[in-house]
């Protein structure tokens, strides 16, 4: 028995329901894609090339990459201003083989409609912001599809999806961006409100994305650069204390097909 135990980075029943998120993640949405086609993905101008001149033509630029980095390029989306909505349910996605990548089959949209993506352009000048609302959007719609409700069940489908979206590697941005906007829901257009909203606190985010990390081999030195200077700290310990969980990361290596070989980690 420790005299002085050591204080959990996280309260057990989150750590183990973000584990078990990662476990429904690669079961639903293609462990194959995220061992071998997944990157973490980081705010700069590498990840996001290119200028355009107008807000609009701005926000379809950044979110053509948001697309390409979730392995969700093919499917039918479209973005529109958060204050329009459509007048009708959004048609049913039928998905035959894979949903992600570039061996993907496009979704069967029983509509000429595509799915509509809000945003707001007040966003463009907080991008994290924005391809953080952007990356819930598409985990929400790639959600949709899972043949199975996300561990704890549908109450907890906000808060799934924002961890899907940091499963499509988006979890720097998601970290960086926690508590900047209020939420602006659109229940009609069937996906996340425009404003960027956070279901899980900061610190859960930062932990998922430290499974992220584990899961992919990242060192803590290729992340700690690009995110905010109050949650680093936070991010090393959860590294450590994922590392510690023998049993829970070893049954989702488990469920990748390859082991993933990063020659940075060496």
């Amino acid at each position: 028995m420790r005299l002085f135990a050591r204080k959990p980075v996280l309260d057990e029943t989150s750590a183990r329901w973000l584990f078990e998120v990662y476990g429904w993640c690669l079961e639903q949405f293609d462990a194959a894609e995220f061992a071998s086609g997944s990157s973490l993905v980081i705010p700069s101008n590498e990840y996001f090339p290119g200028r355009e001149s107008s807000v609009q033509g701005m926000a379809g630029l950044i979110f053509e990459r948001v697309q390409y980095y979730a392995g969700m390029a093919h499917w039918p989306l479209r973005l529109v201003d958060q204050s329009w909505c459509p007048s009708s349910q959004l048609a049913p996605l039928e998905i035959d083989g894979s949903r992600r990548g570039s061996h993907a089959l496009s979704p069967d949209v029983e509509s000429e409609q595509p799915l509509p993506v809000g945003y707001d352009p007040a966003m463009i000048g907080n991008p994290e912001a924005l391809i953080s609302s952007f990356s819930h959007t598409l985990a929400q719609y790639l959600g949709a599809t899972a043949r199975v409700p996300p561990p704890g069940g549908m109450q907890n489908w906000a808060q799934a999806t924002e961890v899907l979206a940091v499963f499509l590697g988006f979890g720097v941005m998601f970290a960086n961006s926690a508590f900047t906007f209020r939420t602006n829901k659109c229940g009609s257009c069937g996906g996340a409100g425009a404003d960027r909203t956070n279901y899980l606190s900061q610190y859960d985010v930062t932990y998922a994305l430290a499974i992220f990390c584990t899961l992919k081999q990242i060192r803590p030195g290729e992340v700690l650069p690009h995110l905010k200077k109050s949650l680093r700290g936070f991010f090393k310990q959860a590294m450590k204390d994922i590392q510690s969980r023998d049993d829970l990361l070893a049954g989702l290596m488990r469920q990748l097909p390859l082991r993933i070989e990063a020659a940075s980690v060496n």
